[in-house]
């Protein structure tokens, strides 16, 4: 049996090792790739991404992978966004006073969170809305692995979320069509991101 082909695509941020490792383990045929060509063609196309959301941006517009995630989107393609490369999804982020307009394939801002003490850095639980595929088979008691301070917090419009709590509710993972995203680490969260890896790419 064929295995479903993922572009882990690398636009300059941060070290990919642990997502290619998870990627594979969960069953895909996995590139690490800056080929716009791979990136379209993929079964699926994980969009990776740590830092400041200004950064991220600058290298997604760099490579050009921005058209290719507007262009998956329209035709169905699937594509999964991990922490920043999450963010990075929707319409713009507000980071320390500046605003920076993001791929645009979901509706809402991120921005700071409210919380007494950031960054958010751990485990935490999630709830989940019913039927998130993502989520299908794992324990709403599971948690998942988290580093961030800034997080969307508005549902976009027609889609299914999963919350999480830190100093405020926020998103913690989003799908609507093709586009699924995580604001926490699944390569990073042991055992149930595995099967959150597994769910997305059986579907590929």
């Amino acid at each position: 049996m064929t295995k479903p082909t993922v572009a882990l695509f690398d636009y300059g941020s941060g070290n990919l090792r642990s997502a290619f490792r998870a990627l594979e383990r969960a069953g895909a045929d996995v590139t690490l790739t800056s080929d716009l060509a791979a990136a379209r063609a993929a079964d699926g196309l994980f969009v990776p991404g740590v830092g400041a959301y200004a950064a991220c941006m600058e290298g997604v517009l760099k490579s050009g992978v921005d058209a290719v995630v507007r262009e998956r989107a329209a035709s169905g393609a699937p594509v999964l966004g991990v922490c920043v490369g999450e963010q990075i999804l929707f319409e713009e982020g507000v980071e320390h006073g500046v605003q920076t307009r993001g791929v645009g394939v979901l509706e809402g801002r991120v921005e700071l969170l409210d919380a007494p003490r950031v960054p958010h850095m751990g485990w935490n639980t999630v709830a989940a809305d019913q039927g998130m595929a993502l989520f299908a088979g794992i324990d709403p008691s599971e948690r998942f692995y988290f580093v961030h301070s800034y997080a969307a917090k508005a549902k976009p419009e027609g889609a299914r979320v999963a919350t999480a709590v830190h100093g405020e509710p926020f998103i913690a993972a989003v799908e609507r069509g093709p586009i699924s995203a995580c604001q926490f680490h699944p390569e990073k969260s042991g055992d149930a991101g595995y099967a959150l890896l597994t769910n997305w790419i059986k579907d590929l």
